[in-house]
């Protein structure tokens, strides 16, 4: 594949996040309804647009939002200081996530500073509860951020992987977003199965921006993932996923043989499924919401997944329209695209031994170096 323009690629920064959301929002409101339920009140297609009209996003976007603060502060740090510790500063953002849940600032343990800085944590759209997962409110509360190694936790729900995609867009290589996206879940969820589907989906944002289909994505992982111990579930999972996108696009009967999608290896298995067997975004959308599960984080995903793929003119214009923060989304989309591809800071001066290259003032204010 050609080395895509620099606006498609930002095309395909923004419908990553913006995709993301739409997929959450499909499934917010049938997050907890059984499939026969959604038929029941939403007829015998389902849901086939958003629900009652409310296109709110949850916990879901609201998390992929901050890790993509994170990843870019992050960088910003290297830039100003010439060192910087990922894992730390994507888990400061995750307590400004965690502020914005209703935690007051001072009584979150690790939290640094007297308050919480950067443009994201202001926008008071943002302050709302979404249903957050427990174990992300449990974990951050805590004041400890886990590790691969040292395992907070044995929770393998699927709030690690449903926040991993703008690592994948930041990444250099799928062995780099692979490897960071487990060390991002591991802050919260220690089992591995919730951190390597994190690792997964990370790693196949990054094949895919690199020309490849989902599918070809999704086995760019499988070196990264088979050496790690405690795969197997994840492999098995991704084996399913892809045996059943063989057999053409799945019934939602068919869907839910891979799981409910309320743990890692599940949920990046029915997207990945949805995203391999549907012939469009749309498609794909609703196949992966219309299941007895966790829809919108099984949304979330797949939507990840074919909007790095297509970009942002593939959403359908009436789901992007009304959906909440779409402003916000693109900016921070805008963001990672800018902090890759035309960076104010400059590379070679953080990695030659050259002096370094500060951020201009109004970047250090969106992200500051910390």
């Amino acid at each position: 594949m050609a080395e895509l323009d620099a606006e498609t690629m930002r095309g395909r920064f923004r419908g990553c996040l913006l995709a993301g959301a739409v997929g959450d929002a499909l499934g917010n409101e049938i997050e907890f309804w059984s499939l026969a339920e959604i038929r029941r009140r939403l007829g015998p297609d389902g849901a086939t647009g958003y629900v009652g009209g409310r296109a709110l996003i949850t916990d879901d976007t609201q998390m992929t939002l901050f890790t993509a603060e994170g990843m870019i502060r992050a960088l910003v740090r290297l830039g100003e200081k010439g060192i910087t510790d990922f894992r730390t500063v994507v888990h400061h953002a995750y307590l400004r996530w965690l502020h914005t849940q209703g935690r007051d600032w001072a009584s979150i343990p690790a939290a640094p500073g007297s308050a919480p800085d950067g443009w994201l944590v202001g926008e008071t759209g943002l302050h709302h509860r979404r249903a957050p997962g427990n174990t992300c409110l449990s974990a951050l509360g805590s004041g400890v951020a886990g590790t691969t190694t040292e395992p907070i936790n044995n929770s393998k729900g699927c709030g690690g992987v449903m926040r991993a995609a703008p690592i994948g867009l930041l990444a250099a290589n799928v062995e780099g977003a692979f490897t960071m996206g487990c060390q991002s879940a591991a802050i919260t969820h220690g089992h591995p199965s919730g951190w390597l589907s994190a690792g997964v989906l990370a790693g196949a944002v990054t094949a895919i921006l690199g020309g490849a289909e989902v599918r070809e994505a999704v086995e760019a992982t499988r070196p990264s993932l088979e050496s790690q111990p405690g795969h197997e579930e994840t492999s098995a999972a991704l084996d399913a996923a892809i045996a059943l996108a063989d057999r053409g696009m799945p019934s939602p009967e068919d869907l839910e043989s891979l799981g409910g999608g309320w743990v890692g290896e599940e949920a990046l298995a029915i997207a990945v499924c949805c995203a391999i067997a549907a012939p469009d975004l749309r498609t794909a959308l609703l196949a992966s919401v219309n299941h007895s599960g966790d829809s919108d984080s099984t949304g979330s995903i797949c939507g990840n997944l074919l909007g790095a793929r297509f970009g942002e003119s593939a959403i359908p214009a009436e789901w992007l329209a009304p959906l909440d923060l779409a402003d916000v989304i693109g900016r921070v989309a805008d963001d990672l695209w800018t902090e890759r591809f035309d960076s104010p800071i400059d590379p070679e001066a953080t990695t030659s031994g050259l002096p370094l290259s500060p951020s201009p003032a109004w970047w250090l204010e969106r992200y500051p170096a910390h």
